[in-house]
């Protein structure tokens, strides 16, 4: 499986995000389904996973936060994890995704494109109502 470090050429070559898009930040399952979007196919440290969330625009996360998600996601079996005692200085954890973990993204992958498509016919529909007032939308 890739690490962090095998991706990080193609994350640094996108550009940082202004501090205006950086403003959101996803709590909650959105941002169990960000962590698990961004551990799939590949496992990574917690510190890097708090790197991506920034670089994507997700802002300046607290570490605990997202340490505290991930020991969360852990205990639920969406990830799991080991200790990589490979490089010099302290063991650091190792996150990867679990099958839960793969069938949670999906599912909410899977709602999240019912939403759009929604929303998305709800756009179609304000803007023929736009171009098209009715009758009665005249007569007022």
């Amino acid at each position: 499986m890739a690490t962090h470090q095998d991706k990080t050429s193609k994350s640094s070559e996108k550009e940082p995000k202004s501090r205006d898009q950086a403003s959101f930040k996803p709590s909650g399952d959105m941002l169990t389904a960000n962590l698990l979007a961004m551990l799939k196919g590949w496992s990574a440290y917690g510190y890097d996973l708090v790197q991506r969330l920034e670089e994507e625009g997700f802002g300046d996360y607290n570490k605990g936060t997202v340490y505290r998600t991930l020991r969360q996601m852990e205990r639920t079996g969406l990830v799991s994890s080991m200790w990589d005692t490979s490089e010099n200085g302290p063991a650091r954890r190792m996150y990867e995704l679990t099958r839960a973990g793969t069938l949670f993204l999906d599912n909410w992958i899977a709602i999240l494109d019912t939403h759009k498509a929604m929303l998305e016919r709800f756009s179609e529909f304000a803007d023929a109502a736009r171009v098209n007032p009715t009758e009665s939308d005249e007569n007022s």
